[in-house]
């Protein structure tokens, strides 16, 4: 009985799954390689903010947001999406996988979440005690 808890409490210890651990990796590679060898400015201020990468590690799908664009989003995906043959260029001798998975760069409606909520909070003005 001792044994199987002590296995149980191991894998509870596990900080979690392989699939995250290189997904997060090929977000640090992307971005090095976007300051590096790939010139995203004309899109405006591109960050890559999470990577969700399949179990049999085939297809990573890399949500990115956008700073000031100074293009559509859609217009700026799909030209994300044509630069993924580049992105997997210089990622595969970085990344110690046996096979580098295809990017799909999908645009992170989070962080519009995140304005809009912010730009409510920001309306509200504090009532007074007197006001109730």
């Amino acid at each position: 009985m001792k044994l199987k808890k002590s296995k149980e409490n191991l894998r509870a210890q596990l900080p979690y799954k392989r699939t995250q651990r290189v997904g997060e990796q090929i977000q640090e590679i992307l971005g090095e390689i976007a300051l590096k060898y790939i010139n995203l400015s004309p899109f405006g201020f591109v960050t890559f903010t999470s990577v969700d990468l399949s179990p049999d590690f085939h297809l990573a799908k890399v949500y990115f947001s956008v700073y000031q664009p100074k293009k559509e989003i859609q217009d700026i995906e799909r030209e994300l999406n044509r630069l993924t043959k580049a992105f997997k260029k210089y990622m595969g001798p970085e990344l110690h996988i046996r096979t580098t998975p295809d990017l799909q760069f999908i645009f992170d409606e989070s962080m519009v979440y995140h304005e809009k909520i912010e730009e409510v909070l920001n309306s509200i003005t504090p009532r007074k005690k007197n006001d109730r």
